[in-house]
């Protein structure tokens, strides 16, 4: 047996099941009969339930990130994408970051490439919109918040300090509501150190089209948050859509027309865009067709999970999976011991998860939780959050790196100081050169 496993993508359904097969098929990995490769544009995969306290301050960018070379020593890491896939063939199409594309060969396909933000054709997105799938999205929404709140303390101009100091979610699932929540938060407690803002200056508005908020946690934890979110002052409409946004001017759909210098959009995702450049089947939605084995509909070799796949929910039939980390965690331990039993000529097993809840944090101290039936809300959903994510960090080298950053935030201030240069690191040098040439 001389077998390559190739997996596409490095985010949670990549990593887990590359740590999976690590572990089951280590004798057959140091005799070099399998080999395994990930193919990402990063080299890390990110936690992405930890970047609104990343947003926030209250942890360190690095430490909700793991290094897949590190974490992953017996799998060969490439940084790139996959342009086309030619299962047919069993070739991807590999662009490098740097240099030629080039073919690779496989035995073994797992499609784990995950998703993008799922934007709409709305004028002037493109302006002022920031998505929230990245640490270097959170993070430059960080320093933007800030630095907005240094301009506001500047200025004279009241249309300035006005624009400057309203902020606009669109989405309120997990992402949008646990993000505008640290980061009013964080807003909020940045304030004490400015003479001339007061938190009421602050305008948060979070733009939602259909009637809930946080439907994962149920109608009535969702009432719950909605009521705690009116109460901060945030003002949640519901039932209403982004209509245009073009040169930071906002037009909802109920009539409201306002002027932001920032919009956070987090109305969901679609699968990564090289699932539409593959020979393997779509659905209906344009994930990849997959059965209850993981295994893609039709394409022998081939087994896909995650944000890209249309994974069936056995414990409902005619459902699917939601494409969430809870799923994803799970759906790739059973995904590599198929891949075993698929190498080895044994019978795949289903795919089978029951829903265990969900939890959301609410800004330092808050949350909201509904766990086995059982509801939760303000500091025991936010311990409970902190804890069933921080099961959930890979390696016990970032569990503790966790555990320390929150553990010193007990006893220090959170830092309130905006780093956007980092986000441009030569325009200082470029000045410098400009004042040269004068």
């Amino acid at each position: 047996m001389n077998k390559h496993i190739l997996i596409v993508g490095g985010g949670y359904v990549g990593l887990y099941t590359a740590l999976r097969l690590q572990r089951k098929l280590s004798r057959e990995l140091r005799g070099g009969e399998v080999h395994i490769t990930i193919i990402d544009p990063q080299s890390y995969m990110t936690y992405q339930p930890f970047l609104p306290e990343a947003a926030a301050g209250n942890l360190s960018p690095r430490h909700l990130v793991a290094p897949l070379r590190r974490v992953l020593p017996k799998v060969r890491i490439l940084n790139g994408t996959v342009t086309t896939v030619k299962h047919g063939d069993r070739v991807v199409t590999f662009q490098p970051a740097e240099g030629e594309p080039r073919q690779i060969a496989y035995d073994v396909l797992v499609m784990a490439a995950g998703s993008i933000s799922r934007t709409l054709p709305i004028p002037g997105l493109t302006d002022i919109g920031i998505g929230f799938k990245t640490v270097g999205e959170a993070i430059a929404l960080r320093n933007r918040v800030l630095h907005l709140l240094d301009v506001a303390e500047s200025t004279e101009d009241p249309e300035v300090r006005r624009r400057a100091l309203t902020f606009v979610v669109v989405g309120a699932g997990f992402a949008g509501v646990e993000a505008l929540a640290e980061l009013e938060d964080m807003a909020k407690d940045s304030v004490r150190y400015y003479r001339n803002i007061k938190p009421s200056d602050i305008r948060w508005v979070l733009v939602e089209a259909t009637s809930r908020v946080l439907p994962e946690v149920g109608p009535e934890m969702g009432k719950w948050t909605l009521e705690q979110l009116r109460e901060r002052g945030i003002d949640v409409r519901l039932e209403t859509r982004l209509e245009s946004c073009e040169g930071g001017h906002v037009v909802l759909s109920d009539g409201a027309e306002f002027d932001a210098e920032t919009l956070v959009w987090t109305a969901g995702v679609k699968p990564s865009p090289v699932v539409n450049d593959s020979d393997l089947p779509l659905d209906e939605r344009g994930r990849i067709k997959t059965t209850a084995l993981l295994t893609v509909h039709g394409s022998p070799g081939a087994f896909a999970a995650g944000d890209a796949a249309g994974v069936p929910d056995v414990t409902n039939p005619g459902q699917y999976c939601a494409p969430n980390a809870q799923h994803a965690v799970r759906q790739a331990k059973v995904l590599a011991d198929n891949i075993v039993r698929h190498l080895r000529g044994h019978e795949l097993m289903e795919y089978r998860h029951k829903y265990v809840g969900s939890v959301a944090g609410l800004g330092l101290h808050q949350g909201v939780a509904n766990v086995y039936g059982v509801k939760l809300r303000g500091f025991p959903a936010w311990f409970m959050h902190r804890t069933y994510h921080l099961s959930r960090v890979p390696t016990l080298n970032r569990k503790v790196r966790v555990v320390v950053d929150w553990t010193l935030a007990l006893f220090f201030k959170r830092e309130t100081i905006s780093l956007g240069e980092m986000e441009h690191p030569r325009e200082g040098f470029r000045a410098a050169v400009a004042t040269m040439r004068r």
